[in-house]
């Protein structure tokens, strides 16, 4: 297991071709997807159907090799752990009940009764540990406190999070009490992940670039801090991957200030400026702009090469800037892994 090449990228091991995988890679660009979650007849149904959702994690690895597996699941799948109520809208998204008031954080079941809800999750997990080729890592995931927080006060996605920054404006008690939830929840739904046999760990602040000075630092940083912390303690040598998106110059020493073993980095990122200013402290993850899986062609092997080269001084693992879409041509990832592996 020490020789496979995720986990000595995030042992901090220079590797003359960086390992590779894709945020998103399980997913609808790929038909062999389409087919399973029409199977399942929904997407929460895939999500708590452990075999069905083993299957599509499997599907881009037989395809393609990538150097890991992230488990199938949704952020949201915590908060519906949690207590509140969880669907989706056909052509827009995620909703829940939102929670904004102390009542509200209050009702919220405890950090040790989730598991009953989650444990399909767990199962995926145990599935795909015995069922992915042995030089494959497993990635667990879950999303980072103040991200799942913003879907929790609005009760949907919003464009720039502002139900969340209004309740920490008007009722920053009620707000650090619901993150103090979330983070604790966090830490359960994590270690299990673990326990079932996932190797690394990624936590997704996909909304951390709209949090501000010290707010960033309270609500994106503290609670990475506390996870990341607690899961080591009971986990040694666990590594963990922070993605805390569009965070620009922040990006700069959260792997210090976090205790990260790895910062993936958005598209928004410069590779050079990244090498210089955050590769220092460790590993870095990124950076392809996803839209070039779209069009592919000579831009996309062009900008493969120049972000291998310009993070070949330290330890590097290539993925996207964010999630693959949907549009994405499954021709042109195959053509950027060639770039990748062979130069």
């Amino acid at each position: 297991m020490t020789d496979k090449t995720i986990l000595r990228a995030l042992r901090g091991e220079v590797q003359p071709v960086p390992p590779v995988w894709m945020m998103r890679q399980a997913g609808r660009y790929l038909p062999e997807y389409r087919a399973t979650r029409a199977k399942a007849g929904d997407f929460l149904s895939l999500c708590y159907t452990p075999d069905l959702a083993a299957e599509v994690t499997l599907q881009p690895i037989r395809r393609y090799g990538f150097d890991a597996a992230i488990l199938f699941a949704d952020i949201l799948l915590l908060p519906q752990a949690l207590g509140t109520d969880l669907w989706f809208e056909t052509g827009e998204g995620p909703r829940l009940s939102p929670v904004t008031t102390p009542a509200g954080v209050a009702a919220l079941r405890g950090k040790d009764d989730i598991h009953d809800r989650l444990a399909p999750i767990y199962e995926t997990v145990k599935i795909l540990a015995r069922e992915l080729p042995r030089e494959t890592t497993l990635i667990g995931f879950a999303g980072a406190p103040w991200t799942v927080a913003t879907y929790m006060i609005a009760g949907r996605g919003t464009p720039d999070q502002g139900p969340a920054h209004r309740l920490i404006a008007e009722d920053r008690a009620t707000f650090e009490a619901l993150i103090a939830r979330i983070t604790e929840a966090t830490i359960e739904y994590l270690s299990a992940q673990v326990e079932a046999g996932a190797e690394v760990i990624k936590l997704f602040d996909s909304w951390a670039g709209s949090l501000k000075g010290q707010d960033f630092d309270d609500f994106a940083v503290a609670p990475a801090r506390r996870i990341i912390a607690a899961l080591k303690e009971r986990h040694p040598g666990l590594p963990v991957i922070a993605f805390p998106r569009e965070a620009g110059e922040n990006y700069a020493g959260f792997a210090r200030r976090t205790g990260a073993d790895c910062v993936a980095l958005d598209t928004s990122v410069p590779a050079d400026w990244a090498a210089r200013e955050v590769q220092i402290d460790g590993c870095v993850q990124g950076n392809l702009d996803p839209r070039l899986m779209v069009t592919g062609g000579s831009e996309l092997v062009a900008e493969t090469r120049r972000i291998v080269r310009a993070f070949s001084g330290g330890a590097h693992i290539f993925n996207l800037g964010h999630g693959i879409t949907p549009e994405a041509d499954p021709d042109n990832v195959a053509l950027m892994i060639e770039a990748i592996r062979q130069g």
